[in-house]
């Protein structure tokens, strides 16, 4: 019991907004509704933590055949970018920075050969961010506010998969033949997908199931219009390939979700990356176009512009002050069990326990490693990726870390049972985690 009573406290903590003065404000002014401004008055003094108070992001389409492939990135990522600042009446000359993820775009290789140069001077595992660059976006926007340098950020996330190839150009240094861990680098994502079904025992059978709940619980938040105050729906064209002809549409709605997906089905279709593999393109991600973008600022900005708060950019009180979100590495031979490190990495930063977190999203960038991460973490089904994930609304790789923190804080704001809706800690994590309570 006195156990239980503590991690109340710790819980309860995380509620107060900080404050430089004092630390122990009581809790009938401190509490943080998503969406209630009226809350504001109920505190005497409030600290300058970091908030979230818009995150939006278009619809994740098919590449190269879905609805964005004749859209540039740019055109993909301005809709939203637009939508984050008029929907809060923010004046575009106040935001200090954009900080955007993105994987495809040339150059963005560099990243890996950042990483192999770290093991050749004998580092260890570090975090080549690719898919998590928008999660690191926001995370990297948050510091910046944290640390003075302006007040309101916007951390975003953009690809565009049907204009880049998912290929390393050019030559390769000779050096990454003398370090496993460089040469490890260079594996494509589904061979260290394998690697993870292999090396962790994840069968076909648990991965054709979890392609299966991601598509079914996509179409049904679908259907429900849960996506639809997260969707920003964006004008462009669709260009026919035989004649030419140019088609103008509107797309609000994500088109890679396959609702009539059965196990059966999936357990026909042949593995991509090895013969005897487990992998195929249906327990795989989608390649996807898409964008995102999350709104951040100072609470008592968001109070002065009397803005809903989505979530709190938490940080716990200690020697120093330490923000919730953690980059940790793996081997990347099996780059994939990301979450099951960085995740609890997250968590003990913000003072917490995993049985503290009601909600989790967690990249699905294949079922082999998202079935072991929630198999390691112990996490309940029923609070990891309530309304689908990367297998059914596909990946867009730099754009995916922002649109997971739009679709969990838009989440938030609907009350779950048992649960008050200003409990909800919640964590995203790919190759990066974060924590966010509202």
């Amino acid at each position: 019991m006195e156990k239980a009573f503590d991690r109340q406290k710790v819980l309860l903590q995380h509620l107060l907004p900080s404050s430089s003065s004092s630390f122990s404000s009581p809790l009938s002014a401190s509490i943080c509704l998503a969406g209630d401004s009226a809350a504001y008055e109920r505190s005497s003094s409030f600290g300058d933590d970091i908030v979230i108070v818009a995150a939006y992001r278009t619809a994740l389409c098919k590449s190269k055949r879905g609805s964005f492939k004749d859209t540039y990135a740019d055109d993909l990522l301005a809709p939203v970018l637009k939508a984050v600042v008029e929907k809060t009446n923010v004046n575009p000359a106040e935001v200090g920075d954009i900080v955007v993820g993105t994987v495809l775009a040339p150059g963005s290789q560099r990243a890996t050969e950042c990483r192999m140069a770290a093991f050749y001077a004998g580092f260890p595992w570090t975090v080549n961010r690719q898919c998590s660059s928008g999660l690191q976006a926001v995370a990297d926007v948050a510091a910046a506010i944290r640390a003075g340098f302006y007040d309101i950020g916007i951390g975003a996330g953009v690809e565009s998969m049907s204009s880049n190839a998912m290929a390393f150009e050019g030559s390769v240094n000779p050096k990454a033949q003398d370090f496993q861990q460089a040469q490890n680098c260079l594996l494509p994502m589904g061979v260290t997908s394998e690697n993870v079904a292999q090396r962790y025992g994840v069968t076909r059978q648990e991965q054709d199931q979890a392609a299966v709940d991601s598509h079914r619980k996509a179409a049904a938040a679908t259907a429900a219009g849960k996506f639809r105050d997260e969707i920003i729906p964006v004008a462009t064209k669709i260009v026919d390939p035989k004649t030419g002809e140019e088609k103008p549409i509107t797309v609000a709605v994500d088109d890679g979700i396959r609702p009539s997906t059965t196990v059966s089905d999936l357990g026909k279709l042949k593995p991509v990356f090895k013969k005897d593999g487990s992998t195929t393109a249906g327990n795989s991600s989608q390649v996807s176009d898409g964008a995102g973008a999350v709104l951040l600022m100072k609470r008592s900005l968001a109070m002065q512009k009397g803005l809903p708060i989505l979530g709190v950019f938490r940080h716990v009180i200690s020697l120093m002050l330490k923000m919730s979100f953690a980059a940790v590495g793996v081997d990347p031979a099996v780059m994939g069990i990301g979450p099951a490190v960085a995740i609890p990495a997250a968590v003990k930063s913000a003072g917490l326990e995993l049985d503290d977190i009601d909600l989790f999203e967690i990249n699905e960038a294949f079922a082999s490693q998202f079935v072991y991460c929630r198999k390691k973490l112990e996490i309940d089904p029923a609070k990891v990726n309530v309304n689908g994930g990367a297998l059914a609304i596909g990946h867009p790789l730099g754009a995916t870390g922002a649109r997971c923190v739009a679709t969990l804080l838009h989440e938030m704001k609907r009350p779950r049972q048992g649960l008050p809706l200003w409990n909800h800690i919640n964590v995203h994590r790919h190759w990066d985690g974060g924590c966010s309570c509202s």
